[in-house]
């Protein structure tokens, strides 16, 4: 690594080229992980990322990821391998999920290889992030909110630790790994799927130094993020300047009764194309595991400008994210968590009330930008399962499970995402199978539908609800951990939409009886008992009684709206029936109903 290292700006071709190379490099990584893995949470959900670095650490590029995982986050950690390894080989893999030192949250495995040219110099690192079924918790999640610190939260947590030296693991290593983790089979098969990602990355890009150069390569990657840089701020130049502070509260928690609220102070600068995120006037880290960490508290920010500006042209890596700064502070629960703090759930509850402050208050700032709300997170539908399984000899299982989760915005375009899950990970995870959960685990889902008029109405309305309804078969129990925020405050619409459904926990006895259930919990479900669960709905964007009269009908259609509310809440009267193909407008009731009122 002592050569120096030179650059040669590709032209408009090459750089045509190069870019396509550097995705399907990502690409090819990520099938990989997708095809071998062995747990649900990977090969069916789709919880992991990869992507590729610069060798100063800078993010370049990235496969189908999620941005929760990407957009801060790999360039801390590789920071981090470089302080604690100042001398890398080839043949080096380190495996990092620390939260104090750039990862997510620790259930969040990530392994990181420098890619070494054959001179001996550091060109870029690849790094995968999995999401792992269980990481030696003190419970059997990947999510304990309620826990005090991370000695209660249990997990193993590693920094930068060689895994691999001259392509050969540490066997070490691994028998803690399989000694801790309740599933070390799904463990050691999910380890080797990241391993085999990263590896992947490797080999390619070495192909590509050698094919084009690696002076190239280093002058490509300048250029793009250039190019990246302009194309963020023709973006930001297109919303409206000024400055708006924003409010919202996560649910109240075991141990922390009022919730935990969040200020959020977003100002434009559209003259300067900046945007400046200021999340340092919040509380201390908190005695629970909603706390951020660095990577998630900046990556939440990020997200939220990315989706208001309403290009999907820019590309999300270090050159666009020039234009945004966030401002955290040192043990802050939304900054820089200081150890002990427990980050058990950072990737998703705390984290949207940074994402969704900043799309609402672009949408308020700026007319056709921002979105409203998406639906908070963690119901039961999508909970972490866990037991043993008859069919398999009666070995253990743990993962989490994606059976009903929805809340997409409504935006200035578009109606809400359906199963975007949460605004954190933008639609990049997957709804599970029913067919698939049942064969991989010995459960029953009983029943999964929207749940009618939960939308947030609006211009543009958010996603309904989803219902969900399972419990165990073939086993006397299973435990469903989870922690649902959205139970006391919905998600709020913006410009005139309205709030989305709440969300909600309870279970059904074996004599039908229907018990509600905290929104933080860990519930035994018995055989012939069942979890229920409704899942948020996404906020509204704009005026209901300006949606088109057809979009409403389509929804009463559908199911997803009730002709009450298509009356009372969007202005449109309908006559007949959706059963015997009658539905229509009743143009002369609905022009008198969405006619205002003489002053």
């Amino acid at each position: 690594m002592s050569k120096p290292v030179t650059s040669r700006t590709p032209d408009g071709v090459q750089m045509a080229m190069i870019a396509s190379r550097m995705q399907s490099i990502a690409r090819k990584m990520q099938n990989t992980l997708f095809r071998t893995a062995r747990s649900g949470i990977l090969n069916t959900a789709h919880d992991f990322s990869c992507v590729v670095l610069t060798a100063d650490c800078k993010l370049l590029a990235a496969a189908e990821s999620l941005p929760n995982h990407t957009f801060v986050g790999p360039d801390l950690m590789c920071q981090a391998g470089l302080k604690h390894h100042p001398v890398l080989k080839r043949g080096d893999c380190f495996l990092h999920n620390s939260p104090y030192e750039g990862n997510s949250h620790a259930a969040d495995h990530c392994m990181i290889v420098p890619v070494i040219d054959d001179g001996g110099t550091l060109r870029f690192f690849v790094l995968a992030k999995a999401h792992q079924g269980d990481c030696g918790n003190s419970r059997p999640s990947t999510y304990l909110a309620d826990v005090k610190d991370v000695y209660e939260e249990g997990a193993l947590i590693f920094s930068a630790l060689k895994i691999q030296e001259n392509h050969r693991t540490n066997p070490d290593i691994v028998r803690m790994c399989r000694a801790r983790i309740r599933v070390p089979g799904q463990w050691w098969g999910d380890f080797l799927a990241s391993i085999g990602a990263v590896r992947i990355g490797e080999r390619e890009l070495l192909s590509l130094g050698n094919d084009v150069g690696w002076d190239l390569l280093d002058g490509y990657a300048h250029r793009w993020f250039d190019y990246s840089e302009q194309r963020m701020i023709e973006a930001i130049r297109k919303l409206s300047s000024g400055r708006r502070v924003m409010r919202s509260t996560h649910d109240p928690i075991p141990g922390l009764p009022d919730g935990i609220p969040i200020r959020t102070d977003i100002e434009i600068d559209a003259e300067a194309a900046m945007v400046r995120i200021d999340l340092t006037d919040n509380p201390d880290c908190q005695p629970c595991g909603l706390n951020l960490t660095e990577a998630t508290s900046r990556s939440a920010a990020m997200i939220g400008v990315f989706n208001a500006i309403m290009d999907h042209h820019v590309p999300a890596n270090a050159g666009s994210f020039r234009r945004i700064e966030v401002k955290v502070r040192e043990n802050c629960c939304v900054g820089i968590p200081r150890h002990p703090a427990s980050c058990s759930v950072a990737t998703t509850n705390l984290a949207d009330h940074v994402t969704n402050p900043v799309q609402r208050a672009i949408a308020e700032l700026s007319p056709g930008y921002g979105q409203a709300d998406t639906g908070p997170i963690q119901p039961p539908g999508l909970g972490v399962i866990s037991g043993r399984d008859p069919r398999n000899g009666d070995t253990p299982f743990v993962n989490q499970i994606h059976i009903g989760i929805s809340g997409g915005a409504g935006t200035p375009a578009s109606d809400g995402f359906l199963s975007i899950i949460h605004a954190g990970n933008a639609g990049m995870c997957y709804i599970d199978s029913v067919e698939v959960d049942e064969l991989q685990f010995p459960i029953l889902i009983a029943g999964r539908h929207l749940l009618p008029d939960s939308e947030g109405a609006g211009t543009f309305r958010g996603a309904p609800s989803i219902y969900s309804e399972y419990g165990p078969l073939g086993t006397d129990r299973i435990t469903v951990l989870y922690a649902a925020d959205g139970t006391v405050t919905p998600a709020s619409g913006t410009v005139g939409g309205g709030s989305g459904g709440k969300t909600r926990a309870a279970l059904r006895r074996i004599d039908g009886r229907v018990e509600e259930q905290p929104s933080c919990a860990a519930v035994t479900v018995l055989q012939g008992e069942r979890i229920i669960s409704h899942s948020a709905g996404g906020g509204g964007y704009g005026d209901p009684l300006k949606r088109d009269a057809e979009r409403v009908l389509h929804d009463v259609a559908e199911g997803w709206i009730t002709a009450k509310r298509a009356r009372s809440i969007y202005g449109v009267a309908l006559a007949g029936t959706a059963e015997d193909d009658t539905l229509s407008i009743d143009l002369q009731e609905t022009a008198r109903l969405r006619t205002p009122a003489p002053q």
